[in-house]
């Protein structure tokens, strides 16, 4: 069968009013708001995870909205790309993860108001193994992220381009997963497999987890393979894919290497017209509620 074909039977519950656990129900229903938590993830590298995360969280950030992001990628390219170049001295989420450390005593402000990160360093590739043995380490980011979830309105989770046990406390901790795909044949196989990992999560931890969206990244309109991925994932996914397309371009590429998002290196930019216009889709998304989609 093919990609397209397999993720075709896997459905996830659209527009149920959800949370992980019984607690922040009662806080949604007592009216008291909590962060959306989103993971961006695709175990397939190189389709624009960090791009997203940057470039979302600056959107969201620009829209006064309290935004954070957290580096869950040993690579770090989302804490330099928001301007914190590798410090061997700083503390990092691994520090985190793998200490009685919260969240809030490493997270960084970020130059854009409303803005914040918990940064990553590549001393978080021995998390993988070092956390094996720690009781219930698929929930270990979950319980870190909720002394936080009151107080921001967003919370970004940028996933490694793996399904391991990162990748995997992250889709436990979200409450919607965001799926970057590039416009090529293969990225459609990925989105199959990693449609069978949800599904294996939310069966083994009793979850609730909602697509927040499938995201066309390096999308070309003068391409007839742009045009068809496209088509194929509209025909397969319909609402599902995010009515915004991140197209190809330079100003976006150049961005990471000054250490900003494509939103303050050139706000007249394709790119960060569409990050704008993909931010306005994620807001309304969360007012509509919790796990609420179009």
């Amino acid at each position: 069968m093919c990609a397209c074909g397999r993720a075709e039977t896997f459905s996830l519950a659209i527009g149920s009013n959800y949370l992980l656990d019984s607690e922040q129900q009662w806080r949604i229903k007592a009216g008291c708001d909590v962060a959306r938590v989103i993971a961006i993830a695709n175990q397939k590298g190189g389709v624009g995870k960090t791009t997203t995360a940057i470039n979302l969280s600056a959107a969201l950030a620009i829209a006064q909205k309290e935004t954070l992001v957290v580096d869950c990628d040993p690579q770090a390219n989302a804490t330099g790309g928001l301007g914190f170049p590798k410090d061997p001295a700083r503390r990092s989420i691994y520090n985190c993860l793998l200490q009685k450390l919260p969240l809030e005593s490493i997270m960084l402000k970020c130059q854009l108001e409303h803005l914040f990160l918990i940064p990553s360093d590549k001393n978080l590739v021995g998390a993988t193994v070092e956390i094996i043995d720690l009781p219930e380490r698929e929930q270990v980011l979950r319980r870190k992220l909720e002394p936080l979830r009151e107080r921001f309105e967003f919370i970004l989770l940028d996933c490694p381009p793996a399904l391991d046990l990162l990748a995997i406390n992250a889709l436990v901790a979200a409450d919607s997963v965001l799926v970057p795909i590039q416009c090529e044949y293969f990225a459609l196989e990925g989105v199959s497999e990693l449609l069978d990992t949800l599904m294996r999560i939310r069966r083994a931890q009793k979850l609730t987890l909602a697509v927040e969206g499938i995201l066309l990244t390096m999308f070309d309109e003068r391409t007839n393979l742009s045009r068809q991925v496209r088509d194929d994932l509209k025909d397969f996914f319909g609402s599902q894919v995010f009515s915004t397309f991140i197209p190809r371009n330079v100003r976006l590429a150049e961005a990471p290497s000054h250490g900003q998002p494509v939103l303050t290196y050139d706000p007249r930019s394709s790119g960060a017209e569409s990050y704008r216009q993909l931010a306005e889709e994620v807001i309304a998304h969360a007012e509509k509620g919790v796990g609420a989609r179009a």
